[in-house]
């Protein structure tokens, strides 16, 4: 018999020594489970995007395009910390939704500025104008999230 199937066990992260109580450190309850959906979309699309503009028209907009790819990394990376959980994975989301925040900024603020220099929009541009400004939205809730999941 396994740990898991005695219900003492934390392979599923899903218990204690009596299978019932949240574990520790862990990410995806309450309003984690949409943060992890809403990353996994953002990953999705990001993905998606950057790959279909990468390998169809690089040469037109490498900037835009190389910056969505980065979006779409931070995205995933993300998402798998929270899916991961415990507290290591939650400093690495919270550093990464930090970096994440910083880019949003930057990109969304160059692109106003400098417009020339983006041919093409990225999924920070215009602070995340084009994906309903969800961009500058979840790494805010993501911090105030994992902020809040510390103390838990």
């Amino acid at each position: 018999m396994t740990a898991t199937e005695t219900g003492t066990g934390n392979e599923a992260g899903n218990g204690n020594e009596a299978g019932n109580a949240p574990k520790p450190g862990r990410l995806v309850q309450g309003p984690g489970v949409l943060l992890v959906w809403l990353y996994g979309v953002m990953s999705v699309g990001a993905v998606s995007r950057s790959i279909y503009q990468i390998a169809t028209e690089f040469d037109r907009a490498p900037l835009a395009y190389g910056l969505s790819a980065v979006a779409a990394v931070v995205y995933a990376f993300i998402t798998y910390t929270l899916v991961r959980g415990g507290e290591t994975a939650r400093r690495a989301a919270l550093v990464c939704c930090a970096a994440e925040l910083a880019g949003v900024l930057i990109v969304g603020t160059w692109t106003l500025v400098e417009p020339s220099a983006f041919p093409d929009a990225t999924v920070w541009s215009d602070y995340g104008y084009g994906y309903l400004f969800i961009p500058v939205l979840l790494p805010l809730s993501g911090i105030w999230w994992l902020r809040r999941s510390k103390a838990a």
